[in-house]
């Protein structure tokens, strides 16, 4: 199974395909098919004429959670130029590489912190725990294993945290992180 995804919230039923109005109440189901877990949202009207009733005994269901429905703004705000903890998670979990999973656990923590990500579920699966986080905001759900760090690895953990957010993530085939730039410091002139 792949743990590394981001499924983004729907902006219209998944049944009846008719777009959910701003704050309107929308429910979620997550299901396990074919080894993929799938989100369904749901507007009022197909959760209680297809769903509600036994939605939990459907095959593969994992989860259901109701929430309202938050339109995106108009505008997307500017872009900054540092990373921030939110959008090095959604970097890290694209790459999908196995390097970054401590990390991406780390910024999953401190977002959950903030309250920016809320755990919707905790699986098992082979013997490794994995939550399922929502975004509070965009309704977006993240998929982060727990990588069962010790606590002799957290402090290197944090290191490689900080460094993702000062300097990125590695470009091709530059040294990372990068040397810090040479501060240059006034020439000392001989007292009179």
């Amino acid at each position: 199974m792949n743990n590394w995804n981001i499924r983004a919230r729907g902006h219209a039923c998944g049944e009846c395909e008719s777009p959910f109005a701003d704050e309107a109440a929308c429910h979620t189901l997550l299901l396990d098919q074919a080894h993929e877990y799938r989100r369904l949202d749901l507007c009022g009207a197909c959760w209680e004429t297809q769903y509600a009733e036994g939605a939990n005994h459907r095959k593969g269901f994992i989860s259901h959670w109701q929430g309202a429905y938050e339109a995106p703004p108009e505008e997307l705000p500017e872009a900054i130029g540092r990373e921030t903890a939110e959008t090095l998670l959604r970097r890290l979990i694209e790459t999908n590489d196995e390097q970054w999973r401590e990390a991406s656990y780390i910024l999953a923590v401190m977002l959950e912190r903030k309250r920016l990500l809320k755990v919707k579920e905790q699986l098992r699966e082979d013997d490794q725990r994995i939550f399922i986080y929502e975004h509070a905001a965009s309704g977006d759900l993240f998929t982060i294993p727990d990588p069962d760090l010790k606590l002799e690895e957290l402090e290197q953990v944090q290191v490689i945290v900080a460094a993702l957010l000062e300097h990125g993530l590695p470009q091709g085939d530059e040294p990372w992180p990068p040397d810090p730039e040479p501060v240059e410091t006034p020439e000392a002139t001989p007292a009179p």
